[in-house]
């Protein structure tokens, strides 16, 4: 009777396997963008200011962000590897070691509930954090904002999501290795956390609020870091669409000194369709970290920058976009160098060609 309940039981899991690995499919993917970006203040080396990570080459044709993806996705178990190159990589992951600079995205999950949408996922993965990832043909704007490129765009831990049957809601709890970190920082010995709420009552408006608590520093030198990112993507009409961003944080003041030092970043962007392939888009935005808690400048008002852009968007199809943008950082303090000396202005141009696949 053993036996029989035995090979029962492998012929009914033989079963069960057969049907999951069925449903069961692997998908590769692509994306690659090349950009040209002038920066009249004609940076020597041709390196743009330090807190711009994304198309951030002066006066060059260049790849900004390229990946190959293979995706694995069954009732239960997913899966996604990307390997990457460009100069967002280089600038993104200079602090990873070695082959790590090359890894845009690897991650396991697993499906634990038979019943609810939860899951459990461990690995190299998109952030929580914010409404603009690194794939520009993706974002409403050709360049990132500032709130953008001085938070997280990846992350490395474990985090559970649960997603409401009729998918309006998403909530996501996470432990993460730090602030953008796949390797901890050297003599740090605290997890990072972080969570998500997301709202999606219609196609039309998407409401969301993260948060991330942790250290970027050694338990020498150990420092609390809280950080909000609350953001809203409304479509007015069906060609006028605007996203509403706020990213605030605070963090220990450093060697034991009480209280905090802060830093905040609102921005609005305002997306108008032209015509079927063509449209335009706005930015304004605003970003003060006086402290110089993630911006760190040599002058007595820190970083206090106000940024306004403009972008024409041509698609010919959905996986492509030709883009050009003009924008202008205006600082309260010299903070940039043009001729060789301080100015409190930044303004540049850039273009791009974005095609996935």
């Amino acid at each position: 009777m053993k036996k029989l309940l035995v090979i029962g039981a492998i012929i009914l899991c033989s079963k069960s396997e057969a049907q999951d690995s069925s449903k069961a499919a692997v998908i590769f993917s692509g994306y690659a963008e090349a950009y040209y970006t002038y920066d009249f203040n004609k940076p020597s080396g041709n390196s743009r200011p330090g807190f711009i990570y994304s198309h951030n080459r002066h006066n060059e044709f260049n790849l900004n962000l390229g990946f190959l993806k293979a995706a694995y996705s069954s009732d239960k178990v997913r899966a996604n590897l990307a390997l990457a190159a460009g100069t967002y990589m280089n600038a993104n992951y200079a602090a990873e070691p070695g082959v790590l600079r090359n890894v845009y995205e690897a991650n396991v999950g697993v499906k634990i509930s038979r019943t609810k949408n939860l899951w459990i996922d461990a690995g190299i993965m998109p952030s929580h954090i914010g409404f603009e990832s690194a794939v520009s043909k993706d974002c409403w704007t050709l360049t990132r904002s500032l709130l953008a490129d001085n938070s997280p765009y990846y992350e490395a831990g474990a985090k559970i999501t649960y997603i409401t049957k009729d998918n309006k809601w998403l909530l996501s709890a996470m432990a993460l290795n730090g602030w953008q970190r796949i390797t901890r920082v050297d003599g740090n010995s605290l997890m990072s956390w972080g969570t998500q709420v997301q709202y999606k009552p219609s196609g039309k408006l998407t409401l969301n609020y993260s948060t991330f608590i942790g250290t970027d520093k050694p338990d020498s030198a150990r420092q609390l870091r809280i950080f909000h990112n609350v953001y809203g993507i409304f479509t007015i009409t069906d060609k006028t669409g605007l996203i509403f961003g706020l990213d605030m944080g605070s963090e220990e003041k450093p060697n034991g000194t009480s209280g905090s030092n802060t830093w905040f970043s609102p921005v609005l962007i305002l997306k108008q369709a032209i015509c079927e392939k063509w449209s335009i888009t706005a930015r304004a935005e605003y970003y003060k970290d006086k402290m110089g808690v993630i911006i760190p400048t040599p002058t007595s008002n820190g970083f206090q920058t106000m940024g306004y852009s403009l972008n024409v968007d041509y698609s010919p199809s959905d996986n492509i976009a030709v883009r050009l943008e003009g924008r202008l950082l205006n600082s309260k303090d010299k903070i940039f160098t043009k001729s060789n000396e301080a100015s409190n202005t930044n303004s540049f141009i850039t273009g791009s060609i974005g095609v996935s696949f």
